[in-house]
């Protein structure tokens, strides 16, 4: 069954590509959000601050992208907001760490398996430029509609690391900031539509037989609610130039040492004593 399905999925790839071999052009917009857990106890925060807490930290994830791209190539960047959700202040903060800022770009050429990312980190432009890491699909006989477009699901595995619990009440005996955090396995979902024949998706997921239109990845949902195919106007897809060159394993190293600095300032020193009233999170990129 398999089989057929990667015959019949490839056969409509030639099919579309060679209608669309001319200037295929394309912009689809994506809306992307996390689910977030608080766990607090009632000495840290009652339900209502709870709640709002939870509130502003979904709106925190809550983001609209937009993809452009051509046969080879994409750029991958957040859509200007008319105004971005206040985090922190009061009774409490939340502190981000990592890139994600809206001046951010990644640049990927699919024909040449290989990125451009330019990323702003605390106020420090990188240039992230590295080789694309093929990624093993397995694609399943599932179908559903997304939009107009027919979709296909496929899966594939990776290890993560486990998300790392901090609580208020951790002092610097309680946490080992060197060590290595434990791993787990992880099924990452995409439905992708061979009716877009471009082997590309949203952020760093790419490499099936059609655009990738949602991705469910942990508690990170993508999905595309918007396509524009060959607008009238010519888009220009620009690679990044802007920042500090590192390839991705330089970059890693930088953000780990900077999560590690940023979780130092803000944990309880030893001795000291939550107030019951201020308390920090901190969530990872």
């Amino acid at each position: 069954m398999t089989t057929i399905i990667r015959v019949l999925v490839l056969a409509l790839t030639m099919v579309f590509t060679a209608v669309n071999a001319q200037d295929f052009q394309g912009v689809a917009t994506y809306k992307t959000q996390r689910q977030v857990d608080i766990k607090l106890d009632s000495t840290q925060a009652n339900a209502e601050m709870q709640e709002r807490m939870l509130e502003m930290m979904k709106k925190q994830f809550q983001k609209t992208f937009k993809l452009t791209f051509n046969k080879e190539e994409s750029t991958y960047k957040q859509d200007e907001e008319l105004s971005k959700p206040q985090v922190g202040g009061g009774e409490f903060q939340v502190i981000m760490i990592g890139g994600g800022g809206g001046s951010d770009v990644l640049y990927k050429n699919t024909k040449e398996q290989r990125y451009a990312e330019q990323v702003d980190t605390y106020g420090k432009i990188f240039l992230v430029k590295d080789d694309i890491e093929k990624i093993d699909w397995k694609l399943g006989s599932e179908t559903k509609f997304i939009g107009e477009y027919q979709c296909y699901k496929a899966t594939f595995t990776k290890m993560v690391p486990k998300p790392m619990q901090m609580s208020s009440a951790d002092t610097d005996e309680d946490i080992d900031l060197d060590k290595e955090p434990e791993m787990e396995e992880r099924t990452v979902t995409a439905w992708y539509t061979p009716q877009i024949p471009v082997n590309n998706g949203p952020d760093d997921y790419q490499g099936l037989p059609g655009l990738i239109l949602e991705v469910h990845d942990g508690k990170l949902t993508i999905i595309c609610n918007k396509i524009v195919l060959n607008p009238k106007e010519r888009i220009a897809i620009s690679e990044p130039t802007k920042g500090k060159e590192v390839n991705q394993e330089k970059y890693d190293e930088i953000m780990d040492k900077k999560r590690k600095e940023m979780m130092e300032r803000y944990r309880p020193k030893k001795g000291q004593r939550n107030d019951g009233q201020s308390f920090s999170i901190t969530v990872g990129g």
